[in-house]
């Protein structure tokens, strides 16, 4: 077992602001953005906002079996940045600075450009677990300050600093993106956002990456991390043959 590379046994609200664990601060911003959706949620009715539509929704089928992987983004978000809390602080800092800068933009966009989206059906043709789930996400959230979808810009986020961890395995890392992306792709199958949503929220992504890392990343350094990681491996087992 990995031994955390912070002892947050020590952690105080005295020091938080110490080099060891100011990293924390960035969850503030999760504070903050919920806040300022619960006022704009409130503050701004649905007839002011935009509907937002694509030609795409009408072709992507209504699915409720997807609804397994959109939930699952709760776990692949606190799984994800625990694990980097605790073992990488360089990944938890990269991802928590793009969700930062993600937060920022949807609350300025939510408020010059509100939208909402059509797209939910008025009626389960099946009854089971998963429309019974959905039941429940459709009453608690409504269908209004869709566009960019953070369910998406934040598992982007979050998989840009797994691409480039070098202590990770190959295969899990094509495991988590995978992931990921079955989770990008849900939210237009249970019908909680446009695909316009979604290619607004790559584009967000996109952005803030460029902004805050410039060419830090590109398929070479994702590449060189895999390689990395598989040598180590490979150094390993010479190991153990010895």
């Amino acid at each position: 077992m990995k031994k955390p590379v912070v002892d947050y046994r020590k952690l105080r609200i005295s020091n938080i602001t110490d080099k060891e664990y100011r990293h924390l601060l960035l969850l503030l911003g999760w504070l903050a953005y919920l806040i300022m959706y619960f006022v704009t949620e409130r503050f701004i009715p649905e007839s002011r906002c935009h509907v937002v539509h694509s030609v795409v929704d009408d072709i992507v089928p209504f699915n409720e079996y997807f609804v397994l992987f959109y939930v699952s983004w709760y776990f692949f978000m606190v799984i994800s940045l625990l694990d980097f809390a605790l073992y990488d602080i360089e990944s938890f800092v990269r991802a928590e600075k793009i969700i930062v800068g993600m937060q920022i933009i949807s609350v300025i966009t939510y408020i010059a450009w509100p939208s909402v989206q059509h797209l939910r059906p008025e009626h389960f043709e099946h009854e089971n677990f998963c429309t019974w789930l959905l039941g429940i996400i459709y009453k608690a959230d409504t269908p209004t300050g869709v566009c960019p979808s953070l369910h998406v810009g934040y598992t982007l986020a979050v998989l840009s600093a797994w691409l480039i961890r070098k202590d990770i395995k190959a295969v899990k890392k094509a495991l988590i993106v995978l992931w990921g992306l079955m989770i990008c792709v849900s939210v237009c199958f249970v019908k909680q956002h446009s695909f316009i949503d979604v290619l607004a929220a790559v584009i967000m992504y996109l952005f803030l990456e460029l902004l805050l890392f410039g060419s830090e990343i590109s398929l070479a350094t994702v590449f060189r991390s895999v390689k990395v990681s598989t040598s180590d491996r490979s150094k390993s087992d010479i190991k153990e043959d010895y």
